[in-house]
C-alpha cells in the first residue's frame, strides 16, 4: 500500500488566500474557505473502516504496543540505554530544530551540511517528509483553533495528538505557501528517497551501532530502535496536544497554545508554545535564558561551529510589550475582584453643621474633606479608643498624615473604605494623595474608558 508519506510535495489548494486580489478578499477568510469547501461525511458505524488512516494506525498505535510488549523480555544494557538517550536527541533535533524551526518557520539558515544532517536525522521519527510535515505545520499556525487548522486543539487532547492522523479528517487544512520548499534540493531529495532514508534511520542505524559497538542486536532493535520511535514521536505529538492544554498564557490569552515547563521536558524544549506561537519565527521556544530549550542552545551552537546564520529574534521590546499586557490582564481581573471606596459622584454632600449635628449619633470623623463612619473601628484602632472618640465630630486630617501618627498605606486604604459623605467645601489640604487611597494611585483602566473620560 502506498504511504502518504511518499506522496508528491504537497502544493496550494483553492482559495489561497495569496492568490486572492486584494479588493476581493473576503470579510473572515476562514468563513469564507468552509462555506465553499465540502466536508467529508460524519465517521459512522457503517464506514468507520474505511475512515481510517490503516498505516498510520499501525506506525503510531500498533508498533509501539508491539514495541513496549516485547522491551518487557529484552533486557536493557548500559550501552543501549545510553545510546538510546543519544540518539533520541539527534533524530529529535532533527525534528526540532530541522522540520519545525528551520523549513517550517524558517528561524535561521543553515549551511547544507546542516540541512542534509538534519534531514536524515528528523526522518529517524517517522513522521513523514519535511515538504508534508511541514506543509500541515505552517496551515496549523495560520489558521489555529480553527476547521482549517488540521489539529484543532478543541476537538479534544487525543485529536490534537494523534486522532487527527489516524482518522482521515472531515475537512482539508487551510492553504499554506510551500514554494520555498517545493525549490529546496534537500527538502525534494528527503521527500523522493523518504521511505528509504526513514527505514534506515528508524530502524537499520540505532540496531547496527549497538550490535556491531556492543553486541546488543536485540536490545539495540527494541529500545534504541523502537522505544525510541515511540517515544520521539509521541514527544512530537505533546506539541500539538499537551502544549495546547497545560500551562499559562504569558503572552496571549486569544489561542490555546500554552507554556509549560512539563511541556518542554516532554519535547525538547518545544513547550513555551504560547511564547512561539505570538513570536513563530524566533528560533528560540524558551525565549528566557533559564527556560530548558535544548534545541535552543544547539542551534546556538550550530552558529558558533559556522553550520547555521541569521538566528532570528523577536524585539525584546515586542515581547515584553505582550508579557505586560498579560500581566495587566491579570491584574484587571484581581482589581474587580476587590471592593473600592464609593465613588465621590455617589456620596451625599454635607455641611459643616450638619456634619457635627450628625456626629453626635454617630461615630463620624473628617479626614481630607470626606466624612468617615468609624463606629466598627474602635477595638480595632492600633492606639486605642480613646484617640478616635475625642476626634469625633472634628477634622483631624493633619492628625492622620502626621500631626499625631503618619498612617500607613494600609490604614488609608481602610479608611477610605469608611467614606460616607463629603464636607461642603471641605478642603482636602491640597494634596491629591491624601483624597485618593494609596491602593487607587495606580489603576488598571480599558482603552474605552479612557476614550470615555475624554484623556
Amino acid at each position: 500500500m502506498a504511504s502518504k508519506f511518499d506522496a508528491p510535495l504537497p502544493v496550494a489548494i483553492e482559495f489561497d488566500p495569496d492568490q486572492i486580489p486584494t479588493e476581493a478578499v473576503p470579510e473572515n477568510f476562514v468563513s469564507y474557505t468552509l462555506k465553499h469547501q465540502e466536508a467529508r461525511p460524519p465517521v459512522t458505524w457503517s464506514n468507520w473502516y474505511r475512515e481510517i488512516h490503516w498505516p498510520y494506525l499501525f506506525i503510531f498505535c500498533v508498533l509501539p504496543m508491539l514495541a513496549f510488549i516485547a522491551a518487557w523480555s529484552t533486557p536493557l544494557r548500559l550501552e543501549t540505554a545510553i545510546w538510546f538517550f543519544i540518539y533520541i536527541h539527534l533524530t529529535g533535533f532533527g525534528i526540532t530544530a530541522g522540520y519545525h524551526r528551520l523549513w517550517t518557520h524558517r528561524a535561521y539558515k543553515a549551511t547544507k551540511a546542516l540541512e542534509y544532517t538534519l534531514a536524515i536525522l528528523g526522518a529517524g521519527v517517522v513522521q513523514g517528509s519535511i515538504a508534508w510535515w511541514a506543509r500541515a505545520h505552517r496551515a496549523h499556525h495560520r489558521y489555529t483553533d480553527t476547521d482549517l487548522d488540521p489539529y484543532k486543539a478543541h476537538k479534544g487532547l487525543f485529536y490534537a495528538h494523534i486522532g487527527w492522523l489516524i482518522v482521515k479528517p472531515r475537512r482539508k487544512p487551510g492553504p499554506a505557501d510551500v514554494n520555498d520548499l517545493r525549490s529546496n534540493p534537500v527538502v525534494i531529495w528527503q521527500h523522493k528517497y523518504y521511505l528509504r532514508i526513514a527505514f534506515i534511520m528508524a530502524i537499520v542505524v540505532p540496531t547496527a551501532v549497538s550490535g556491531y559497538g556492543w553486541g546488543d542486536w536485540r536490545g539495540g532493535f527494541v529500545w534504541a530502535g523502537l522505544i525510541r520511535l515511540a517515544v520521539g514521536q509521541h514527544s512530537t505529538f505533546c506539541v500539538n496536544s499537551i502544549c495546547h492544554w497545560l500551562g499559562d498564557k504569558p503572552y496571549d490569552d486569544k489561542l490555546t497554545p500554552t507554556d509549560s515547563l512539563f511541556s518542554a521536558l516532554l519535547t525538547l524544549g518545544e513547550g513555551y508554545h504560547n511564547y512561539h506561537h505570538q513570536f513563530p519565527m524566533d528560533y528560540r521556544s524558551g525565549y528566557k535564558w533559564h527556560q530548558y530549550d535544548p534545541t535552543k542552545w544547539f542551534l546556538w551552537i550550530c552558529e558558533k561551529l559556522g553550520f547555521a546564520t541569521h538566528l532570528k529574534t523577536f524585539s525584546d521590546n515586542e515581547v515584553q510589550k505582550g508579557e505586560l499586557t498579560m500581566q495587566l490582564k491579570h491584574l484587571r481581573h484581581k482589581q474587580e475582584a476587590l471592593s473600592w471606596p464609593a465613588e465621590k459622584s455617589d456620596l451625599p454632600v454635607t455641611t459643616w453643621e450638619d456634619y457635627q449635628r450628625q456626629a453626635e449619633s454617630r461615630a463620624l470623623i473628617c479626614i481630607a474633606g470626606f466624612i468617615h463612619d468609624i463606629s466598627d473601628f474602635f477595638d480595632k484602632h492600633p492606639g486605642g479608643p480613646h484617640l478616635l472618640k475625642k476626634n469625633i465630630g472634628k477634622d483631624v486630617t493633619t492628625a492622620f498624615f502626621g500631626g499625631l501618627y503618619d498612617h500607613s498605606h494600609a490604614a488609608h486604604n481602610l479608611l477610605a473604605m469608611k467614606r460616607v459623605g463629603i464636607l461642603l467645601g471641605g478642603a482636602p489640604h491640597g494634596l491629591e494623595e491624601r483624597v485618593v487611597p494609596p491602593s487607587q494611585h495606580l489603576r488598571i483602566t480599558r482603552h474605552a474608558e479612557l476614550a470615555g473620560s475624554g484623556l
